[in-house]
């Protein structure tokens, strides 16, 4: 075989393994990606709002960019069958490398303590498994991460991290 036909057999074996990427890499370019997510908040699980502990559940949502501001207002997170979902309603700034917990259950939000609260005493995540979507206000995909417990959650804390 000639050089030219190797680097054209070369460039159609590159061009196959990008095909091969899966689907979901593209939901990738957003500079908002899940860092983590507690599943399974400590203790026995209570979705009462007075004594419950649904404000233990939490995911952590980060800005990787190392230069875009982005504002969370519009985003929307829900899990894999859509029934418990949240839209961040309000503004909410994360500048470079910040990152916001979106707790359960009721509280205060705060820019200062990087806190949102959900303001809804149900839990949203799956115990077992389930899967994140995160949004762009334009209802293209931020990020998405499917879990299961026995596979992701090797110390078993009911605490997965993701992008690091």
């Amino acid at each position: 075989m000639r050089r030219g036909h190797i680097a054209v057999v070369a460039a159609a074996g590159a061009l196959t393994m990008l095909a091969a990427v899966p689907a979901h890499a593209t939901e990738y370019s957003s500079a908002l990606k899940i860092k983590g997510v507690q599943y399974d908040a400590p203790g026995r699980d209570s979705n009462s709002c007075a004594t419950g502990n649904t404000d233990e559940e939490y995911l952590t949502i980060k800005n990787y960019s190392r230069t875009a501001t982005v504002n969370l207002k519009g985003y929307v997170v829900r899990d894999s069958t859509s029934t418990n979902k949240f839209t961040f309603t309000k503004n909410h700034t994360l500048q470079p490398g910040d990152y916001v917990k979106l707790h359960g259950g009721r509280g205060t939000d705060s820019d200062a303590n990087n806190v949102v609260y959900r303001n809804n005493c149900n839990f949203i995540w799956n115990n077992d498994k389930d899967t994140i979507y995160l949004y762009k206000p334009s209802g293209a995909h931020a990020d998405t991460h499917a879990y299961t417990k026995s596979a992701n959650d090797r110390d078993g804390n009911g605490y997965i991290t993701y992008h690091g």
